[in-house]
């Protein structure tokens, strides 16, 4: 192994890298025992066969965070070879008319693709930005002529060069596994997915007591006030609580039905306390139903097709938003004139000043309310499993989180030193 590509390699980590100084010297150890095992030249951009053998070797004699750790110094190391060789090779290929015209193409089956699996708009949005921030980084290549090794190195140059967190990191890489596998016809293998999957870091979330979450409703008022009173009592995300419909309210039952997450619906508690608030809310909104009726506005916007299938569903008062927005806009999608929901940016907002002066000093947001939502009914002793169902978790861990910040000890033990 070259010591002078060793040293310029570790010079890039320190100047370029978000890691730990003391971490640096055991990243290009591991690159420099790799290419040594597999008797490569330095310069030479290893395989994905090629580390997985590698790491494959290691791995019995290892620890799991020492592998990990190996496969993202090989990672950096790669992209760091590649970086290189693109600088000194550059062609400006994404300018040409030609190859702009075909990603252009390719935005528009990356559209077709995500709605035909009826993702949000806010998805597409956000992936279809990610294409074009990958355009950009492979310039000089035409969709057809892309690799696995150009999505990995995309992500290693976020966290490298644009210092991106690892949520970030993640939200690039689906929207690039999509575009790969919806749009290209290509299947990238686990392995070169696990290798750039970034390990987010588990931190616990913010919660707030019953005191201060009053304390924050008694800051709010009208519309704004009633949203947050549903987001805590139904353990509701923003957008869950901006979707709702008329018909998503039972108000014999106490029951409020909600569309989360990739069209998922479950059925989660309405509050009794807030039950009032909400039959006059619903009454307030009427005249605004009314009027749209009266002038034959476009009805409301219907999920999966269902416009088609019942073209005048959209007008009915049932479906109508329980948070209709004040005016009119243009639907991104249809491209009609339509009464949309409320924005969450207007709660959002009124939400951070009523934080600040309840005199809360916590990093509370909106979203904060549905973990305060768990975290209470733990304490109360619910079971685990019934949150998990109210909040609408696929994953049972994803729920665990709250146990770790419940005050009171769920499993009803007492400690033997307590008598």
């Amino acid at each position: 192994m070259g010591i002078f590509m060793l040293g310029e390699f570790e010079k890039y980590l320190v100047r370029k890298a978000t890691l730990n100084d003391k971490h640096i010297p055991f990243y290009v150890k591991w690159v420099s025992h790799c290419y040594s095992y597999l008797e490569q030249p330095d310069n030479c951009i290893l395989s994905s066969d090629q580390i997985q053998d590698y790491l494959h070797h290691i791995s019995r004699t290892r620890e799991d965070w020492q592998v990990k750790q190996a496969e993202t110094a090989l990672r950096l190391y790669g992209y760091y070879l590649s970086s290189a060789v693109t600088e000194s090779t550059a062609t400006t290929g994404a300018n040409t008319p030609g190859n702009r015209n075909l990603w252009t193409a390719i935005e528009k089956n990356t559209r077709a693709a995500l709605r035909l699996r009826h993702r949000s708009y806010s998805t597409e949005k956000t992936y279809i930005s990610w294409l074009w921030a990958f355009c950009d980084h492979v310039s000089e290549k035409t969709p057809s002529d892309l690799s696995v090794a150009d999505m990995q190195n995309f992500i290693s140059s976020l966290a490298v060069e644009r210092r991106v967190s690892q949520s970030t990191q993640n939200q690039a890489l689906n929207a690039l596994i999509f575009l790969y596998r919806h749009v290209l016809g290509k299947e990238p293998g686990p392995a070169e997915i696990r290798s750039v999957r970034a390990l987010p870091k588990q931190r616990l979330p913010v919660v707030l007591t019953a005191r201060e979450i009053q304390s924050i409703f008694e800051c709010l008022a009208g519309t704004h006030r009633l949203m947050a009173m549903l987001i805590y009592g139904c353990g509701l995300r923003i957008k869950e609580c901006m979707h709702l419909r008329i018909k998503d309210i039972d108000l014999e039952r106490d029951i409020v039905t909600v569309w989360g997450k990739g069209d998922k619906n479950r059925m989660t508690v309405l509050p009794a306390s807030g039950k009032n608030d909400l039959i006059s809310h619903i009454k307030e909104i009427r005249p605004l139903y009314d009027h749209d009726r009266e002038k034959n506005f476009n009805g409301v916007y219907l999920p999966n097709a269902l416009e088609k299938k019942y073209p005048n569903a959209g007008k009915e008062w049932a479906w109508f938003w329980l948070f209709p927005a004040q005016t009119l806009s243009v639907d991104p999608d249809a491209h009609i004139v339509r009464r949309h929901y409320a924005h969450p940016s207007s709660l959002q907002k009124a939400f951070k000043e009523a934080v600040s002066k309840a005199g809360v000093t916590k990093q509370a947001s909106v979203h904060t309310l549905r973990h305060s939502f768990a975290t209470h009914l733990l304490e109360k002793g619910y079971d685990i499993r019934t949150i998990q169902e109210l909040l609408g978790h696929e994953d049972l861990q994803t729920t665990m989180i709250y146990t770790h910040v419940a005050k009171k000890n769920v499993l009803g033990v007492k400690s033997p030193l307590d008598g």
